[in-house]
C-alpha cells in the first residue's frame, strides 16, 4: 500500500513539475508571440484600461480621457481639438496615434520605462505604470493668434523662439478635430473616411509636412550666399543686373513685378523684392556656395525631428546655371515647410545660428515630478554674425519701407520679407501667399520670435495676392501675441 502511495505521490509530483515547466514556457518563452497573436486582446484591453497621460499647453491639458464603461475602457478627448491637432495628432482606439500622441505615446500610456520607479517589479506583476504628460513649448495665444488669422484658409503658420529653438505656434488649417476619431464605434469610421476623402486634407500637417516653393522668401538665403562669399560687399552698390534678365543659356527671360529693378543695389533690390537682380546674384554665387549655405540654413536635412518627423525641404544641388537661377529665387525645384523658413527668419534673428528646433519642454509622471527636460540643442552656423547683422538691417527696411508695412508693430522692430510663389503647369495655380518676419521688443535685448506663414487660397484677386498683403498681417498678429507675453 505505501508503495502505491508513494508512486503515486511521484506521479503528482511530476505532473506538478510539468505544468510549472509548461507555465514557464507559456509566460517566458512564449509570451512574445502571444502577446504579438491578432486573437489577443489583452495587451489593447490593458493599454486602455487606464486614463492617457495629457500633453500640456501653458502648464495646461488640451487632451484628457473619459470613462465610457466599454471592456477600452478609456477614450482620448480634447480640448480645442482643432486648434491644436497639429501638435497633438490623434490617439484612435481603430487608427492608432500620431504625431505627439505617437511618439510620446511611452510616456502617455505609461509604458515607457522611465515612469517605474521599479520597472522589474512591474514587469514581474504585470502591472502598468499610470501615463505621465507631455509638456510642450506652444504659446497659447501665439497658436490662437495663427490659427485665428488663417481662419479656415489653406495654409500654415510656424513660430520659434530664435535664441533657443522652441517652437511656439505650429498650426495648419483646414483643421480637424482629432476627438472625432477616438472611440471604436461606427461613428469614427464614418469620420476616418471622411477626412481620408476630403480634398482639402484637413488631417494633412502643412506646418511640417509639406513643402512649398518658398518664392522671394528664398532670397534671404540667396543674400546671405552672396555676402558671405564676398559677391555683394556694399549694399548701395549697383549690382550690374538687367532687366528683363535672360536665363543663362536659354532664351528665356525673367521679369519683375514692378518697374525700376534694372541695376538696383542689393539695399534696394530686397526691399523690392527685385527677382532679376536675385536670379543674377544666384549665378554670381555659384552652385556650390548657394549648395552650402541652403544646407546650413536646413534645406536636405533628412533627419529633423521635432520630435516627429518633418519633411524634408530641398534645394537641388545639381542644377544648370538656368535653374540656379529660378532656384535662387525660390523657384524651379527649391521647396519649404513653414517650419523650414521660420528658421530661415531665426536665423538672421539670432546672429546667423540655427538652432534645433523642438516641442517638447518636459516630461513628467502622473504625480508631476519631472522625468526629463529638453537639453542643449544643436547648433550651427549658417552664416557669418557681419551677414546676419546686415540681413537684420535689409529685413527691417521692408517692414519700415518696403513690401513688408503690414507687419509693423508699434514699440518693437520688425524685420521681414514678403514673398509670392508661382506653382502648377505654366505656373497656372493660384500663388502661394508667404511672409517670414522676426520680431524684438524695444526693451528686450534679443528677438524673440521668429514666424513663417505660407496662405495657398488667398480670397482676392489672383494679381492682388501678394504676401505682404495677405500673409504679413498674420505674422504680425502672431508676433503681438508673443511680445505681449
Amino acid at each position: 500500500m505505501t508503495r502505491h502511495i508513494r508512486h503515486a505521490a511521484v506521479f503528482c509530483a511530476l505532473l506538478l513539475v510539468a505544468l510549472l515547466v509548461n507555465a514557464a514556457r507559456v509566460q517566458v518563452f512564449d509570451a512574445r508571440s502571444y502577446d504579438a497573436n491578432a486573437a489577443n486582446r489583452r495587451t489593447t484591453i490593458a493599454r486602455y484600461g487606464q486614463p492617457r497621460g495629457d500633453i500640456l499647453v501653458g502648464g495646461r491639458p488640451v487632451t484628457g480621457s473619459r470613462d465610457t464603461g466599454e471592456q477600452l475602457r478609456y477614450e482620448r478627448t480634447y480640448a480645442d481639438g482643432p486648434l491644436y491637432a497639429p501638435v497633438t495628432g490623434f490617439a484612435s482606439q481603430e487608427y492608432g496615434t500620431t504625431l505627439l500622441e505617437h511618439t510620446e505615446d511611452g510616456v502617455l500610456s505609461g509604458t515607457d520605462p522611465m515612469l517605474a520607479p521599479f520597472p522589474l517589479w512591474n514587469e514581474f506583476t504585470r502591472s502598468r505604470t499610470p501615463g505621465g504628460d507631455v509638456e510642450t513649448t506652444i504659446d497659447r495665444a501665439a497658436q490662437k493668434a495663427a490659427y485665428d488669422g488663417l481662419d479656415g484658409r489653406k495654409g500654415a503658420v510656424a513660430a520659434i523662439d530664435p535664441s533657443s529653438g522652441r517652437i511656439l505656434a505650429l498650426v495648419s488649417s483646414p483643421s480637424y478635430d482629432p476627438a472625432a476619431l477616438s472611440g471604436n464605434d461606427a461613428g469614427v469610421a464614418r469620420s476616418w473616411a471622411r477626412l481620408n476623402g476630403d480634398v482639402d486634407k484637413p488631417m494633412l500637417n502643412r506646418a511640417v509636412r509639406q513643402t512649398y516653393p518658398p518664392g522671394s522668401t528664398f532670397k534671404v538665403v540667396t543674400t546671405a550666399a552672396a555676402l558671405d562669399a564676398g559677391v555683394i560687399t556694399d549694399l548701395d552698390e549697383p549690382t550690374d543686373s538687367p532687366a528683363p534678365y535672360r536665363l543663362p543659356g536659354t532664351t528665356t527671360t525673367l521679369t519683375n513685378e514692378s518697374d525700376g529693378c534694372e541695376d538696383l543695389s542689393l539695399r534696394e533690390a530686397f526691399k523690392w523684392s527685385c527677382n532679376t537682380v536675385f536670379a543674377k546674384l544666384g549665378v554670381d554665387v555659384g552652385v556650390t556656395d548657394m549648395s552650402a549655405t541652403a544646407q546650413a540654413f536646413g534645406f536636405n536635412d533628412t533627419a529633423l525631428r521635432i520630435p516627429f518627423s518633418v519633411a524634408r525641404s530641398t534645394f537641388d544641388t545639381t542644377v544648370d546655371r538656368a535653374q540656379l537661377a529660378l532656384s535662387s529665387i525660390g523657384q524651379y525645384n527649391t521647396r519649404a515647410t513653414p517650419l523650414q523658413m521660420a528658421m530661415v527668419a531665426a536665423a538672421v534673428a539670432d546672429g546667423g545660428q540655427v538652432r534645433e528646433p523642438y516641442l517638447v519642454e518636459r516630461r513628467t509622471r502622473a504625480g508631476g515630478a519631472t522625468v526629463d527636460t529638453a537639453g542643449p540643442r544643436p547648433v550651427r552656423q549658417a552664416m557669418h554674425p557681419v551677414t546676419a547683422a546686415r540681413l537684420k538691417e535689409l529685413m527691417t527696411q521692408v517692414v519700415t519701407e518696403g513690401t513688408g508695412t503690414n507687419a509693423a508693430i508699434p514699440g518693437a522692430t520688425v524685420g521681414g520679407k514678403t514673398g509670392t510663389a508661382q506653382h502648377g503647369l505654366l505656373n497656372s495655380g493660384t500663388p502661394y501667399a508667404w511672409f517670414v518676419s522676426w520680431a524684438q521688443g524695444d526693451g528686450d535685448l534679443e528677438a524673440k520670435v521668429a514666424v513663417a506663414v505660407v496662405v495657398e487660397d488667398a480670397s482676392v484677386a489672383r494679381g492682388d495676392i501678394t504676401g505682404g498683403g495677405v500673409a504679413a498681417p498674420i505674422a504680425r498678429a502672431v508676433m503681438k501675441a508673443v511680445l505681449a507675453s
